[in-house]
């Protein structure tokens, strides 16, 4: 039996436990005015070893203050519950996240850059949807689908951890990122479908226009939460790379997104626009569309209850009659 399952539908009745060592002190103080009493004036002819009768006669009481304490755990109806939970999603949701993966995003306004800082906040938001289908979508001066929408996380996580700047053409293709997006979800038989869009620059290539992408998503309704991220002012971006090394060479250069372009197709979507100029807001973005689109669980309890009381009245009567019994055979001639 497990103890943490184990409970008292009465538990209330318990308190008449404390009855047992006032009954316990009752039987002493009277014990004596139980036993027939002889008065003769000498004793000496009575001497002899006292019977073990007249120890064991307070067994007789024991065995009855045993039987009250069992019928009163009883009363309080002791059993063991198992609960068996079933969860069931009323609402699920497909979730494509359109990832900026430009030259730019190497960008060190974000700590180490905006890429790396972008993957571990993505991966623990993927963490956070364990009923909800997600896929990854990765663009530049053009797109392509990274992962396909999928309920498993693992394939998700990994494929995030792997994404790298270098694997597209340079320029920044909103549209076409957007475009991806939507056409990933425009099969989806989700209740609700949500694109999370990041970049951080300006539109300046692609043959996807962004407000064509933008008025597909309405067409099939489709949410986006837009992301602009970057700090204000300038950071220190990639320019060339050292040929003797072929290390990566920064200078600082102002930072430009078309925040307009992102609030205009969050407003059309009826999605939201966000900025992270740094790694905290850039988390407390992404925990924040993770409030807003919350999947609905409803959680199914079942309890099978186990009844223990029985055996305990059963050895109760056993002890009842066992203290007849022996109390009309043994010490039925005991004074």
């Amino acid at each position: 039996m497990k103890w943490n399952n184990f409970e008292f539908l009465h538990p209330q009745f318990l308190w008449l436990l404390l009855l047992i060592p006032l009954l316990a002190v009752w039987y002493f103080l009277m014990r004596k005015k139980d036993n027939a009493a002889l008065t003769v004036s000498s004793t000496k002819g009575f001497e002899a070893n006292p019977s073990i009768l007249s120890k064991l006669k307070p067994l007789l009481y024991v065995l009855r203050l045993l039987a009250i304490a069992l019928l009163i755990i009883a009363l309080a109806r002791p059993r063991n519950v198992e609960v068996s939970k079933r969860t069931k999603t009323n609402k699920g949701i497909d979730i494509v996240m359109a990832i900026d993966v430009s030259a730019s995003m190497l960008a060190r306004d974000l700590k180490p850059n905006r890429l790396e800082a972008l993957k571990k906040v993505a991966i623990e938001f993927v963490n956070q949807r364990p009923n909800d289908r997600i896929g990854i979508v990765v663009y530049a001066g053009e797109s392509f689908t990274q992962t396909p929408i999928t309920s498993d996380k693992r394939i998700i996580r990994n494929t995030i951890s792997e994404i790298k700047w270098g694997q597209l053409e340079g320029g920044t293709a909103i549209g076409m990122g957007l475009g991806s997006a939507v056409n990933r979800l425009k099969e989806s038989k989700a209740k609700s479908k949500v694109i999370i869009l990041l970049t951080d620059g300006v539109n300046n290539t692609g043959f996807v226009d962004p407000k064509t992408a933008t008025e597909l998503a309405v067409g099939l309704g489709i949410k986006v939460y837009t992301i602009g991220l970057g700090t204000n002012g300038t950071a220190s971006f990639p320019y060339a790379k050292d040929p003797q090394s072929g290390k990566l060479l920064y200078r600082n250069s102002p930072v430009e997104i078309d925040e307009d372009l992102l609030k205009y197709i969050a407003k059309e979507t009826e999605g939201k626009y966000f900025r992270a100029t740094d790694n905290l807001k850039l988390k407390a973005i992404y925990d924040e569309i993770n409030k807003l689109e919350r999947t609905e669980i409803e959680e199914f309890k079942y309890y099978n209850y186990q009844e223990k009381y029985r055996l305990l009245v059963i050895i109760a009567g056993l002890l009842i009659i066992l203290e007849i019994f022996l109390k009309n055979t043994v010490f039925k001639s005991f004074i």
